[in-house]
């Protein structure tokens, strides 16, 4: 089940659509396969006789029903649950029809961290924690996909977004306003919308406000 495109802005591109990965499985297979090997093992080799008998029919469809259950409630979380990252934000969602989910822009991602297991090592997945300037503080993804790779990917899309945000006034392209310039008062204005909107920090928009004053000076 793929992310729905209607979900992006106008502007957003979809990098990543990731699902958890198959070793969240793990457990319910494991019970399946146990109360399947336990039932035809009652039944063929040691098959009781009697009311003992009637009580581990019972027994054996309650123990291979409900490990059926658990397997396909995993399996649902499984391809309903999404990391995805795009060129403006992370975000994680889960759920059929009771949803939840989590949007970190990038911006305001301040460190990732990864941690693998040795079985995870094994199997290609881990953890990935996002610590970020929100109110949740860090938000920590299970069973992601090549862990590193993905911590990779998300990097590079911050500091592409960080270039985007500068092209944006004109800082990495002093050319672009030939046809029109713009006084520093204008492009000052700009940097104090741009804090508003959250797409610069306090520290940010000092640093470029005082070398717009100091670029004017001169």
């Amino acid at each position: 089940m793929a992310f729905k495109s209607s979900e992006l802005h106008d502007t957003e591109q979809l990098v990543l659509d990731l699902h958890p990965h198959p070793i969240t499985l793990f457990r319910s297979v494991v019970a399946l396969t146990v109360s399947i090997i336990f039932g035809l093992w009652v039944s063929l080799w040691w098959r009781p006789e009697g009311k003992t008998w009637a009580v581990f029919r019972v027994i054996i469809a309650a123990a291979v029903i409900g490990a059926l259950i658990y397997f396909i409630v995993q399996w649902i979380n499984l391809i309903t649950q999404h990391f995805v990252i795009t060129t403006d934000r992370c975000i994680f969602r889960q759920g059929v029809f009771a949803k939840s989910g989590v949007e970190i822009p990038l911006e305001r991602i301040n460190t990732i961290f990864f941690r693998q297991t040795v079985l995870e090592r094994m199997v290609g997945c881990g953890s990935l924690a996002l610590e970020s300037a929100g109110e949740r503080g860090t938000e920590t993804i299970e069973h992601v996909r090549n862990p590193v790779k993905v911590q990779h990917v998300i990097y590079k899309q911050i500091e592409d977004n960080e270039n985007r945000k500068f092209d944006r006034i004109g800082v990495n392209n002093p050319g672009l306003g030939a046809s029109a310039p713009s006084s520093t008062a204008d492009e000052i204005a700009k940097l104090a919308s741009l804090l508003e909107q959250g797409h610069l920090s306090q520290e940010e928009f000092e640093a470029q406000k005082a070398a717009l004053l100091a670029g004017g000076n001169g």
